[in-house]
């Protein structure tokens, strides 16, 4: 079974680690790597909700575009980001349904904000997870 690994980031130095701890997985054996950030519509800023939508995933792209350098590129691995809204149990579950992954790598001190979804993603899990300290 050979899918692919989901790693989820907020761009804490925790989900840093997670995305390092990943790329090494991902090169060992041979795996795609897909880097999934989410986020929730709360933040306050002036104008439409897709106005919104866009400016926090233009962000999350600077600071994907930051780690890809650092981390990423030359690194023989397989790899694509997703910036989705939304909890990350919920998007991750539906990215196993979808595109199957063979595990979920996370990082054990992600954002507070992240907290409550990070447990409700523990508890329901339907892949194996592993939580990088």
């Amino acid at each position: 079974m050979k899918k692919g690994i989901l790693c989820a980031i907020d761009f804490s130095a925790s989900s840093k680690e997670a995305l390092r701890w990943s790329i090494n997985l991902a090169q060992k054996l041979n795996h795609h790597l897909t880097v999934l950030y989410t986020y929730r519509l709360l933040q306050p800023y002036n104008g439409e909700v897709v106005e919104m939508k866009r400016k926090i995933e233009d962000e999350a792209l600077k600071k994907f575009s930051t780690l890809e350098k650092e981390l990423l590129i030359d690194q023989g691995v397989s790899y694509d980001f997703k910036a989705e809204v939304g909890f990350v149990a919920d998007r991750a579950k539906d990215h196993f349904k979808k595109n199957g992954v063979d595990l979920l790598v996370v990082g054990k001190k992600m954002n507070a904000i992240n907290k409550q979804s990070f447990d409700e993603l523990i508890v329901d899990l339907q892949m194996p997870l592993v939580i990088v300290p």
